[in-house]
């Protein structure tokens, strides 16, 4: 096991905490009527160390690979879509790339390996490790070496992250057939069946869904001897792409680094790597609800509430992007209104 993954995570900054709880009950309005908006000021504040939390600088990394499991036909989309999908975020076209555009954030594209291979691109960092992941139908999806490095790519996101400055990650995926994957990784994971955690994905009928989850079955009942351990369960039915937020989510913990995670397959990587270390949950903020069927087991695992619940399920780090503006106001509330001091308003 790669050694960085078992160091420890930083602690929130409970002082910082109690300052900016503090601050909230000087306002300028009643005690606890912004809600949540609220907690997350003081979240944030916890989080970054200090009493005015900012979500400026924000970085949004998108991990693309291909799944071999595509090959059955669990996705609504051809895996040559992958591939295509990796220029199409590098030249804007792509729904994270406007909303990290509108958002004035930095958007890292990193290509892990695609069937259709869409080769040197500007804006689209190659690490490749294969061109996709085994079929976990009948193989284990990666090699070590091969987990090792989707770890490792991860970390490296979160580094450039720091080093630019970010005050806020967000972590994306892109690879046909992931859903089914997650599905299988969380099934695992969480000892649940597959119709429980199987949904419809890229756009499946029912007939389509309960296809998928009969694969997913068969893909459990194949590595079930196997799957015990999280690492373990992640080399064998996981994804170059998953893995890569595995490692992202656990080196930001680890440098301090508040994670603002997206949708189903997201919240599965942080599933697989708050079980590998469970202090990695303190730093983690769920944005949105997905309509993917399996999320919401998920997010009861982890004891998450979502921000937002709009009925998004594309992926992409998109349903994230869409709650930065939440924290912004959040935060921009938390520093900005005055106290009944200031205002020389009466204090209830």
């Amino acid at each position: 096991m790669t050694s960085w993954m078992t160091d420890p995570c930083r602690f929130p900054d409970t002082a910082t905490a109690r300052s900016a709880s503090q601050r909230q009950t000087t306002l300028t309005k009643p005690p606890g009527s912004l809600g949540r908006l609220e907690e997350v000021a003081i979240l944030l504040a916890s989080l970054q160390g200090r009493e005015w939390p900012r979500v400026d600088r924000v970085h949004i990394a998108v991990f693309a690979g291909d799944h071999g499991l595509a090959a059955d036909g669990v996705s609504a989309f051809p895996q040559v879509v992958t591939g295509e999908m990796v220029r199409n975020f590098a030249t804007g076209g792509a729904a994270i790339a406007v909303l990290a555009s509108e958002l004035g954030a930095t958007l890292d594209v990193v290509n892990l390996g695609t069937v259709n291979d869409p080769g040197d691109i500007p804006g689209v960092r190659r690490e490749i490790i294969a061109p996709s992941t085994a079929n976990i139908r009948h193989d284990d999806a990666m090699s070590d070496a091969q987990l090792e490095a989707a770890l490792e790519a991860g970390r490296h996101s979160v580094e450039r992250a720091i080093a630019d400055g970010a005050e806020l990650y967000i972590g994306g995926e892109m690879g046909i057939g992931n859903t089914a994957v997650a599905s299988a990784l969380a099934c695992a994971l969480l000892g649940r069946t597959p119709d429980a955690l199987t949904g419809a994905g890229t756009g499946l009928d029912d007939a389509g869904v309960a296809r998928k989850a009969a694969i997913v079955a068969e893909v459990l009942r194949f590595h079930e001897h196997a799957l015990s351990l999280p690492r373990e369960a992640l080399r064998r039915v996981g994804g170059f792409e998953i893995a890569a937020l595995v490692g992202a989510f656990t080196a930001a913990a680890q440098r301090g680094l508040p994670v603002l995670v997206d949708g189903f397959i997201a919240s599965v990587a942080a599933l697989v790597a708050v079980a590998m270390q469970s202090d990695v949950r303190a730093w983690l903020i769920f944005a949105h609800r997905s309509r993917e069927r399996g999320h919401d087991v998920v997010l009861d695992a982890l004891h998450a509430e979502p921000l937002l619940d709009l009925h998004m399920r594309l992926g992409e780090a998109s349903g994230a992007a869409v709650a930065v503006p939440l924290l912004r106001m959040a935060c921009a509330l938390h520093g900005s209104m005055a106290t009944f001091a200031e205002a020389g308003v009466s204090q209830g």
